[in-house]
């Protein structure tokens, strides 16, 4: 797109809500970058919309906030999420809004998911939206919420409003190595995500990266129907015990770029595998997931393994498995890059009100979160799943960008 004349041309004017506003934060990441811009394209990008009101909800002492809406006079800092969308007055003012609703201090459930207060940031959005008589693009980072009910509310909630709605994080557009798409229409009859992280806040990125990519199979999504989680030596007997594919396993850890050798701080307690030696995680997480369509998809979290996010998928008739890696670079303590394309992808669904995927990837993904996070809670009980009967098409143009 070409760039516009701030001066003749209408900017989006956008109101951002955040959690935290610190330094790594998911608000700092995203905001910032869209407030002074960032790399694409080999080039520096200025944004062609304006960050106008800023609400945030928690202030620790490394808090940045305060220091942004000093060095950019044009932001407003509001103290409610209705100030922020009305900039103080009585009808939405504002041309899109940014959720961002991570990172903070928040109570943590029994089931071990963090209570972002994402589904109250949409809520008290959408109460604007219907006093004003319209409403804007929103886009909400991650997942839904941590609540079923709670996102499938938020989604019909989009669709009755009739606003785009964008969703997720940052893996499904980040860079890949090698830079491939899972062939278009691909017969897939397995396949594989290997991890890091804890459950509910980071499953939700592996799940995402796979379904990123399960989309693309023949007949498109077709919905889930039942998600069973395992944890511990669960995970290694289900191997064992043929639950998955142990090609599409060694395919992914071929793709890693960082595997950790076992030690005493990671060793785990099952018997030691003699075709994987010194690499097994002391305490992984697997989520079963079965498609409508017979497909079958397994998320493994192995943080004592790995540092990334790596998919495997077996396709009909082709000898070796696709794989490939989610590239993050140096994470988050270093230059977290990879919110550069979902920045891209957030701007340009504000300037054309067209969401680059499917808010029904979001919804599922959420489901499957909730689905996993719930049947471990459950004793590693398989739940079936008609909630999650969400069917959705992508076309092949709706690839990957990233530079």
């Amino acid at each position: 797109m070409a760039a516009q004349n701030k001066s003749t041309a209408k900017r989006p004017k956008i109101a951002a809500l955040v959690t935290e506003y610190r330094r790594y934060s998911h608000g700092q990441n995203i905001v910032d970058r869209l407030l002074g811009g960032y790399g694409w394209e080999s080039g520096w990008h200025h944004p062609q919309l304006d960050i106008v009101s800023l609400y945030v909800d928690q202030f620790p002492e490394s808090d940045l906030s305060r220091e942004r809406v000093e060095r950019h006079p044009d932001l407003k800092m509001c103290s409610t999420i209705a100030e922020a969308l009305t900039l103080g007055g009585d009808e939405l003012a504002v041309d899109g809004v940014l959720l961002i609703a991570e990172h903070g201090d928040y109570p943590v459930n029994e089931k071990g998911q963090m209570l972002y207060p994402r589904y109250e940031f949409f809520q008290q959005t959408v109460e604007v939206f219907r006093n004003s008589g319209r409403s804007v693009p929103v886009f909400c980072d991650k997942h839904l919420s941590w609540n079923w009910d709670c996102a499938r509310e938020m989604f019909d909630i989009s669709r009755e409003l009739n606003f785009p709605f964008m969703a997720g994080s940052s893996l499904p557009v980040s860079r890949r190595i090698p830079s491939v798409d899972l062939p278009w229409q691909a017969e897939v009859e397995e396949m594989l995500v290997i991890g890091v992280g804890n459950i509910d806040s980071y499953c939700i990125h592996s799940i995402e990266a796979l379904q990123s990519l399960a989309e693309r199979r023949r007949g498109g999504e077709t919905g889930v129907v039942s998600v069973k989680g395992l944890r511990g030596d669960s995970v290694w007997r289900a191997l064992d015990d043929g639950a998955w594919d142990p090609a599409l396993f060694e395919a992914c850890l071929c793709r890693s770029l960082n595997l950790k050798p076992a030690d005493e701080s990671n060793r785990h307690t099952y018997p030691e595998r003699e075709d994987l030696p010194g690499l097994l995680d002391r305490d992984p997480v697997a989520y079963q997931i079965e498609y409508a369509d017979g497909l079958r998809a397994t998320m493994l979290l192995m943080p004592g393994l790995v540092k990334e996010m790596t998919v495997a998928a077996r396709i009909k008739d082709r000898a070796d498995p696709f794989s490939l890696l989610f590239y993050l670079g140096a994470g988050h303590e270093m230059q977290p890059n990879f919110f550069n394309p979902l920045c891209h992808h957030i701007e340009q669904m504000m300037l054309t009100r067209q969401p680059p995927y499917p808010i029904e990837r979001t919804l599922l993904t959420t489901g499957l979160t909730a689905a996993g996070v719930e049947s471990l809670w459950q004793d590693e009980k398989k739940l079936v799943t008609p909630h999650l009967d969400i069917q959705y098409q992508v076309d092949e143009a709706s690839t990957f960008r990233r530079t």
